[in-house]
């Protein structure tokens, strides 16, 4: 092993679970949510590109979202399995740096998108009145292909970086996907300056949106403690709570994750945590969006009739 790893430009990913029947068992529990979370998506999409009452600015971020979710998934969880099935724990090092560019790509406009879907909801609620103008469709675009492009750009730069820091120790990544910080420890150079790096990215891409959505669904919640309708408050908490709900799930996690200096982390907590956001998050969020809206709901009977009218 280590002959291979001083003669090699290639990585070798530890994994996630054991190679016994109970990593086999909890990698077979992975599947069966890379199946979920890849049927479910792609539902959403079709659904949201099917459905004319779909067609408004609020469907038209989620189906982006489903859209960034599938190829989050797809990015890790097929290697994975690969590489557990084969007992084959390498990856090239060019396909080392295509997982981590997706990775962090889909990382960075998710966040974005997230705000945007805030920002959607607040203007919706708060001012009703400015809506068609605020989120227009043209600025529904911008916001979609600013999300991407941003994503990719600091994707980039974060990626470049990592494939031309020296290593000089083992290439063994102790972790289940190419992330960058897990590669770190594995360098023969100082990479405090790049660490310090990965902090100011996380806080513009992930902090600092966070902290805007947070603000936003306290304007929101104000705007609609002070409504009149019973049933239009109802309506707008439900639509609130699940975006909440899907915020949290992927922020929490990730924030955590990056924002703590290296000495506070361990590959094990780091990979757990990981799974949240990499994994379980994608299935989640499909599903918290349609079992939790009436009008996704609806759209399901009418496209696919699998819905009673008394769940409407």
């Amino acid at each position: 092993m280590e002959k291979w790893n001083q003669t090699s430009n290639d990585f070798i990913l530890l994994g996630l679970f054991p190679s016994n029947q109970t990593g086999l068992f909890l990698l077979f529990f992975i599947v069966f949510i890379f199946f979920i979370a890849s049927v479910g998506n792609s539902a959403m999409i079709h659904l949201i590109r099917l459905d004319p009452r779909l067609h408004t600015p609020m469907y038209f971020l989620l189906s982006q979202l489903s859209l960034m979710d599938l190829i989050y998934i797809s990015t890790t969880v097929p290697k994975m399995v690969f590489n557990f099935l084969s007992g084959q724990k390498g990856i090239s090092f060019l396909g080392c740096g295509m997982q981590s560019f997706f990775f962090l790509t889909m990382a960075c406009s998710e966040g974005l998108l997230l705000s945007s879907m805030a920002y959607d909801r607040y203007v919706a609620i708060c001012h009703p009145l400015h809506y068609p103008i605020r989120m227009s469709k043209m600025m529904c675009v911008k916001m979609i292909i600013g999300s991407w492009i941003l994503g990719s750009i600091n994707s980039l730069a974060h990626t470049v970086y990592a494939l031309h820091i020296p290593y000089c120790r083992s290439r063994a990544i102790d972790h289940f996907f190419c992330d960058v910080p897990a590669m770190l420890p594995l360098a023969c150079i100082d990479t405090w300056v790049y660490e310090y790096m990965v902090f100011v990215s996380t806080s513009l891409f992930l902090l600092f949106p966070f902290l805007g959505i947070t603000a936003s669904y306290g304007w929101v919640l104000f705007s609609i403690y002070h409504m009149h309708s019973k049933e239009g408050r109802k309506k707008a908490f439900t639509t609130c709570s699940t975006h909440l709900t899907v915020v949290t799930f992927y922020y929490a996690p990730f924030v955590y994750t990056y924002l703590r200096p290296r000495n506070l982390r361990s590959p094990t907590e780091d990979k757990i945590l990981a799974v949240f956001y990499t994994i379980l998050t994608p299935m989640l969020n499909p599903i918290i969006y349609s079992l939790r809206n009436k009008e996704v709901l609806g759209a399901m009977k009418r496209e696919f009739g699998i819905f009673s009218a008394n769940k409407e």
